[in-house]
């Protein structure tokens, strides 16, 4: 097996294996509280959308790019099935601006 390959594969097990514990020590007592834990994420987006995210923060001084973006998964899972009920209050309460 390639080294740099097996490297990556390690890592990406170490962080597998955080996160399983992360889930278990602390969301088991915060059960349901999306803004009790974050999780950095990196991705390429088309520059269209960052541009259109980037014109909607600078004319909406109660959003930031982490709220833009976790509100858009909320939504994009909700309205796709999830029933996870921390997914529904998100959207809801993007909905409402709460």
């Amino acid at each position: 097996m390639d080294f740099k390959l097996f490297k990556k594969e390690m890592e990406f097990n170490q962080i597998e294996t955080r996160i399983d514990e992360i889930k278990n020590e602390e969301v088991r007592c915060c059960e349901n509280h999306l803004d009790l834990m974050s999780i950095s994420l990196e991705a390429e987006v088309p520059e269209a959308l960052y541009i259109g995210m980037k014109d909607f923060i600078s004319g909406n001084k109660n959003w930031n790019q982490s709220r833009l973006i976790s509100s858009a998964i909320a939504n994009f899972l909700f309205q796709n099935g999830s029933d996870d009920r921390a997914v529904t209050e998100k959207y809801l309460n993007d909905i409402f601006n709460l």
